[in-house]
């Protein structure tokens, strides 16, 4: 089995959730699976430099990978070109689906943007009530063109809600300045901001409205504010520019999830990944691990393991309960996806981290306890 890891470059910690899975999992797998890792570099083109020295060099028959926006599409697009299966994960599906070409090799779960659109009007809604008008703060990269798609996208599952989303078009990332964003937001009355910004900018736009004086009651905003702040901030300082910021939730030690493997609970996980690591839980620990479990399954039940249809063939027929939740092929919106639930959070001062994700809006995940309600977003 080989694994596309990010260990250098811009998405190096995206990678630590996978290494450790890879690493916590290859002791329970021996004599019936040899895992072999490579490092994407962050970047497409080590990305397809990986899959061809797993498929040539290593012989690997099943192929995993979770998200960067370009990492995932090389890794699925070089395993496509070699006939070789691969799954993947931390990728909305419609982006992954109808942003790739035609496909027969590739498997993914994953939530999907219209389920992003759902939870965060579950969110707006909950500080104001329907009907909010709200500001988009999104790049001209694909996470803003996927947000905005007229059919696909972000934008129709916002709308059907009842909500007008104020749109003042797209900027470079990384941003140099965000005051036109600003005060086209100010103008339109925007008292919400949705967006799926980098922390820094997001920590940009939040220093120019409150230089212009717009203060939103709540942002929500996911991409990698689904990670926690990458640095503790000194006693003195603002606040990381996650903070009181809600978010997505996919997976956290709360949820009510074991592994198919050897019945490990996510909250086992998570405390054995800060105990191993010294770093705070991420979100994708849970679904770099349901890859492995996915992965085995399917080599397990494939009338022979050795051959790409058959392994194929047995990912398009799972269903099973796994660390990320029950996960099934049979029943996806469209072929060869799987979706993963989603629930409400927000950044929160914490007692053992500095901030913590805590759930705040819980009924979209049965047996997922809500730890807090959603505060302000200028609460202190």
């Amino acid at each position: 089995m080989g694994v596309v890891i990010a260990r250098t470059g811009r998405l190096a910690r995206l990678g630590d959730p996978l290494a450790y899975a890879m690493d916590l999992l290859a002791p329970k797998l021996r004599g019936r699976l040899r895992l072999v890792g490579r490092d994407s570099r962050s970047d497409a083109g080590g990305a397809r430099r990986a899959v061809r020295e797993l498929v040539e060099v290593e012989r690997a028959r099943l192929v995993l990978t979770l998200a960067g926006t370009e990492v995932l599409p090389a890794v699925a697009d070089a395993c496509e070109e070699a006939g070789v299966p691969c799954l993947s994960s931390t990728f909305p599906w419609q982006v992954y689906h109808h942003g790739g070409g035609r496909r027969r090799w590739t498997y993914h779960f994953c939530w999907g943007l219209d389920d992003i659109a759902e939870t965060f009007a579950d969110l707006w809604e909950a500080v104001g009530g329907t009907r909010r008008r709200v500001g988009c703060l999104w790049n001209d990269g694909p996470q803003g063109t996927w947000s905005r798609h007229a059919t696909h996208g972000f934008l129709p599952g916002a709308r059907a809600r009842g909500h007008r989303l104020v749109d003042p078009g797209g900027y470079r990332e990384p941003a140099a300045a965000l005051a036109g964003h600003v005060s086209a937001f100010r103008e339109a009355g925007v008292d919400v901001v949705t967006s799926a910004a980098t922390g820094a900018d997001l920590g940009l736009f939040r220093r120019e409205a409150a230089r212009q004086g717009l203060r939103p009651r709540l942002v929500t905003c996911s991409r990698w504010l689904a990670y926690p702040p990458a640095t503790v901030t000194p006693a003195g300082e603002a606040p990381p520019p996650q903070a009181n910021v809600a978010t997505l939730v996919y997976w956290t030690p709360s949820h009510p999830y074991r592994s198919s493997i050897d019945g490990m609970t996510a909250a086992e996980l998570a405390e054995g990944y800060e105990r191993a690591t010294g770093n705070q839980w991420l979100q994708p620990l849970g679904l770099a691990y349901a890859l492995f479990e996915v992965a085995t399954h399917a080599l397990a039940t494939a009338d022979d393991p050795a051959a790409p249809a058959s392994v194929a063939a047995a990912l398009g027929a799972t269903r099973l309960r796994t660390m990320a939740g029950p996960l099934d092929w049979t029943s996806g919106p469209v072929p060869r996806i799987a979706t993963v639930r989603l629930a409400g959070g927000q950044w929160q001062r914490g007692r053992r981290h500095p901030y913590e994700l805590v759930v705040v809006d819980n009924r979209r995940v049965e047996g997922l306890p809500a730890g807090g309600e959603l505060l302000p977003l200028n609460e202190t």
